[in-house]
Formats: C-alpha cells, sequence, structure tokens
C-alpha cells in the first residue's frame, strides 16, 4: 500500500497553549507527544509549570503576562501555526490576553486566507483530582467567536453552563446552551466519571455550528459518539491527548468532524496500550495514526423523537442491521454516465458494472430510461446501479441503487434491504464513511479525490494522501470505490493507494471515442502495480 507519509509533502505546524506537567502524562509534554505521533511539528506556549506527579499536583505558577505575549508573537513570526490547541490558562488574565492576541492573529489569517483550527480544552481538574485552575471563576466568553470547538467532560460542562447534568436532555442542553454563548461546536465528554447514563460505554456528545466543509445535512447538528468503555486505570492525559490530536488531524486538513473521529480512535487506541510508571493512574501510548476501525466510534444523529446514545449491545441499531447485497467479483472500472445510449456503449465494450447517473428528476423520459438501463444490464449480465431514484429502481428491480448522504437521510433503507437490491454509498470523509459503514453498503465510494466539474461540493478535493489513509482504514471490509476526476493522468497514482476499483465520469463521458477510453484505462488498471 502507498504509504500516507510519504504522499504528505510536509509536516503541518502544531501550536500547543497549555501548561507543563512535570510528570509527563498530561499538558504540553502529552500535547507534544500526540502531535509529533500524529506527523506534526509541534510548537509550545507555556502558560503555567506545574509541580505535578501521578498521584498530586503540589504546585502551580503561571507565567507571566510579557513571557505568555513574547511566546506567541516569537512563534508567530516564523513558525505559524495550521492548527492551536489551548489547554490550562491560568487565569482569568491569560484569557484576555489569548483572546486580544486571537483577534489580531485571525485577522491577518483571514486576510491571507488561512483558517486556522483554534481546539480550546478547558482544563481545570486533574486526572488525581487536584484543581489545575479556579475552573469556576474563569470567564471564557472572551474567546467567543475566536475558537472552532471546545472539549469540556462532563463535570467541566455542568460548571461552564452553570447546571446540574442528571439526565440525556441536561447534557444536550447544556451542550447547546454552550454553543451558543461562545459561538463553536462543542465536544461534551462522556468518558471520564460520566453520570449514569455514561457508565456502561464511553457516550461523548457532538455539537456542530457552521462547520466548514461539511455536508449542509450536518450543519447545526448534534451527534453522539459512542465507543466501549475500554476498562483501564491508565487514563491520565485523555482529554489533553483527544483535544491535541484533534488539532493536529485538522491541521492536515481534514474538517472538524473527520479530526474528532480520528481523534477518539487515537485516545481509545492508546488506552488499550496505555502503561502506569508511578502509584497513579497511567500514561497513554502513542499508537500512531488510527488504521483499526473497532477504535472508531459509532455515530447517531440527536433527532427531536430520539435524543439517546446509540446502544452498542442492541440488535435493533443500524449498526446491527443486516448487510446489503455483497459484491464478491471487484467492480474495476466503474462508469457512471447520464444517458442510457452511453451506458449501452460501455456495456458492449465490455463493462460490468456502470451506474445510470439521471440527476434531473423531472426529466419526461427519466423512468423510461431507467427501465432500458437495467433492461440492459440483464442482456450483459453486468451490475447496473441507479443513482438517486430508489423508488424506480425498486419497482423495475435494478441490481443495486448508488445514494449520496444526503439522499441517505431521505430514503427508506428498509425498503431497499427488502428489495434485495445492493446498495452504494457516497463519502467524502471519515465521519461519513463511518456513517455510511453503519449501514453496511455493498461497497462505499470516497470521492473527489481530485477537482471535478460534475457537480458541486461542499467538501475540497480529497488527495491521494487522504485516500491512502481511507483505504489503509477500511481495506478488506467491503469494496472501497475512488472517484472525482480520475483519468489516465493520475490513474496509476489512485492505484498505488490500493484502492479496489475506480469510478470514472468525464475520462468517458467527454473522451471523442469513449469505448476506446473505456478499454484503455481497463488495461492500465489491470496492470500490475
Amino acid at each position: 500500500m502507498a504509504n500516507p507519509d510519504a504522499l504528505s509533502v510536509n509536516r503541518p505546524i502544531v501550536w500547543t497553549i497549555a501548561g507543563s506537567d512535570s510528570g509527563g502524562g498530561a499538558g504540553i509534554q502529552a500535547d507534544l507527544a500526540t502531535m509529533s505521533d500524529l506527523e506534526a511539528h509541534a510548537c509550545s506556549v507555556i502558560t503555567a509549570v506545574t509541580a505535578q506527579s501521578s498521584v498530586t499536583v503540589a504546585l502551580v505558577e503561571s507565567v507571566s503576562n510579557p513571557m505568555l505575549q513574547s511566546q506567541l508573537d516569537t512563534l508567530a513570526s516564523d513558525l505559524p501555526p495550521a492548527a492551536i490547541k489551548i489547554g490550562l490558562l491560568a487565569d482569568q488574565a491569560q484569557i484576555n490576553l489569548l483572546a486580544k492576541w486571537l483577534t489580531a492573529e485571525q485577522a491577518n489569517w483571514l486576510q491571507s486566507g488561512k483558517n486556522v483550527a483554534v481546539i480550546l480544552d478547558p482544563v481545570m481538574v486533574a486526572t488525581c483530582g487536584d484543581a489545575l485552575a479556579n475552573g469556576g471563576g474563569l470567564d471564557f466568553t472572551p474567546l467567543k467567536g475566536l475558537i472552532t470547538l471546545i472539549t469540556p467532560n462532563v463535570s467541566e460542562l455542568a460548571v461552564l453552563a452553570a447546571t446540574e447534568l442528571t439526565s440525556v436532555d441536561a447534557c444536550i442542553a447544556a451542550a447547546k446552551k454552550l454553543s451558543e454563548a461562545l459561538n463553536t461546536s462543542v465536544l461534551a465528554k462522556g468518558g471520564d466519571n460520566g453520570p449514569a447514563w455514561c457508565h456502561q460505554q464511553a457516550n461523548d456528545l457532538l455539537v456542530c455550528t457552521d462547520v466548514d466543509g461539511i455536508s449542509d445535512k450536518h450543519q447545526w447538528q448534534s451527534f453522539w459518539l459512542s465507543n466501549q468503555r475500554v476498562d483501564t486505570g491508565n487514563n491520565h492525559g485523555t482529554g489533553c491527548t483527544l483535544s491535541s490530536a484533534i488539532a493536529t488531524v485538522m491541521a492536515h486538513g481534514f474538517v472538524l468532524n473527520d479530526a474528532v473521529v480520528v481523534a477518539k480512535a487515537y485516545v481509545n487506541a492508546g488506552l488499550k496500550a496505555g502503561y502506569q510508571v508511578g502509584q497513579g493512574p497511567g500514561c497513554l501510548a502513542r499508537t500512531a495514526w488510527p488504521k483499526d476501525l473497532n477504535n472508531f466510534p459509532s455515530i447517531k444523529a440527536i433527532t427531536a423523537s430520539d435524543i439517546k446514545p446509540v446502544s452498542l449491545s442492541s440488535s435493533d441499531d443500524a449498526i446491527s442491521q443486516s448487510s446489503f447485497k455483497q459484491i464478491d467479483e471487484p467492480l474495476g472500472i466503474y462508469p457512471v454516465v447520464a444517458d442510457v445510449e452511453m451506458l449501452e456503449t460501455l456495456l458492449k465494450s465490455g463493462a460490468r458494472t456502470i451506474q445510470l447517473r439521471v440527476k434531473d428528476p423531472s426529466v419526461p423520459t427519466l423512468e423510461q430510461s431507467i427501465i432500458r438501463a437495467i433492461s440492459l444490464g440483464r442482456d450483459y449480465k453486468a451490475r447496473v446501479f441507479i443513482n438517486d431514484h430508489w423508488q424506480l429502481a425498486i419497482k423495475h428491480q435494478a441490481y443495486g441503487v448508488h445514494l449520496g448522504q444526503e439522499d441517505l437521510i431521505a430514503s427508506n433503507l428498509e425498503q431497499l434491504r427488502s428489495a434485495k437490491l445492493a446498495l452504494g454509498l457516497s463519502s467524502h470523509s471519515y465521519f461519513e464513511i463511518l456513517l455510511a459503514y453503519q449501514h453496511k453498503p455493498s461497497y462505499i465510494a470516497f470521492g473527489h479525490i481530485f477537482p471535478t466539474t460534475t457537480k458541486v461540493m461542499p467538501s475540497k478535493p480529497q488527495g491521494l494522501a487522504k485516500l491512502a489513509r481511507y483505504v489503509s482504514l477500511m481495506k478488506g471490509e467491503l469494496p472501497i470505490v475512488a472517484i472525482g476526476g480520475i483519468d489516465a493522468s493520475n490513474l496509476a497514482s489512485v492505484k498505488a493507494t490500493q484502492v479496489d476499483d475506480i469510478a470514472v465520469v468525464r475520462a468517458l463521458t467527454e473522451a471523442q471515442d469513449p469505448q476506446a477510453a473505456f478499454e484503455a484505462l481497463t488495461a492500465a488498471w489491470l496492470v500490475e502495480a
């Protein structure tokens, strides 16, 4: 498999603005280890020095305001950040100073076209139970509109929202209240010492605001992110590790929702491999970019009628439903076409998997085109997928349906299962891959890999480095297909990621001789890497 590291030209610069943990398990030390482990260059701005071990925090001394200001300015002049994690802020003066600095810097970033994620972990209490800051007396509102995400645990959320969290409803209300107060997304962590509804499994609550680069259907939505609880006492520095991992993943160009699920997988793996060095709680291990699907969370959208977290042991949830029709043979070169004439031409050329994508539902001949495409598929013993129009696909007994994430929300998956159709799902991120995988489709398409003009996308081109990471996670789980701007000029580099199959659109539909173009792409794809 192509090494994602080799596909990354540079290590992004990520800052941690936090306190030093002399015991090495949390704070600046945990942040630097995490950022380096996740392939970034880590820089530090120290807010406080602690005399700390695994069992106690003996003393906390904040740095002077001139020292804090100088660290920020000196780093910015030479090592500007791609993302920033903020941890321990020792007093209100530090919050006010940082808010003023961020206000000025973000104006400069905006002018230069940079979008620097800022992740705030409102550290108040150490794992051993000792206070690290005057949490109840700190006012974070000067940072309103300046941060991308805040990551309080349940205890911190209760303090920040000034309420008791005795129920699921109360937790959701408090997270939304905090989101509005600071104009930011919120990740409320239920992993450490959570209330009763968190004891059986680790349930984190993600409240999204206007998140750059994600599907419109996920904007301003809330989600439960659930993992089986890791039974370990080696959990020192989980919050620091999570927030610094989120910042680092965003520095690599991933959207917020992606960064959260990757960071959760990273922490989960670190907990499983944790180790004890002192008399108190041990430390998380650093286990590199997560590639084990079992460490990633299950995702459940919160709706007005269903606010409870997913039950990982329940057979009633989507993640436990039966799979769609399995595809045992390679899809190979998978054409996506807009008319039946092109579809027939490519079937004659040997295409064994093909998709009819007619985006305009008002086309008078839509149903006739779908009927003809399905009939041609039977004639040529090929797998014909119908894009979007799942009701007509069921009515006329198509082989399969391909849906985007937006269409997936509106469609009736039970009807598709009952009709025994194959299902292909689009994805544009880790977050969407996990959502798609929970429905156990026949294949998942990753895209768009390169710039494309076939449709307007909220997401940016994924590129080869991201594709390689997706493949390393999903290879062998089900067929995985790359799509978006793929043609003869970049086919070899796409194949080097070891993705199973590729879907092509313009490389065939805009070719002077689509039949010859299909045959050439097929021959190139079948050549051994």
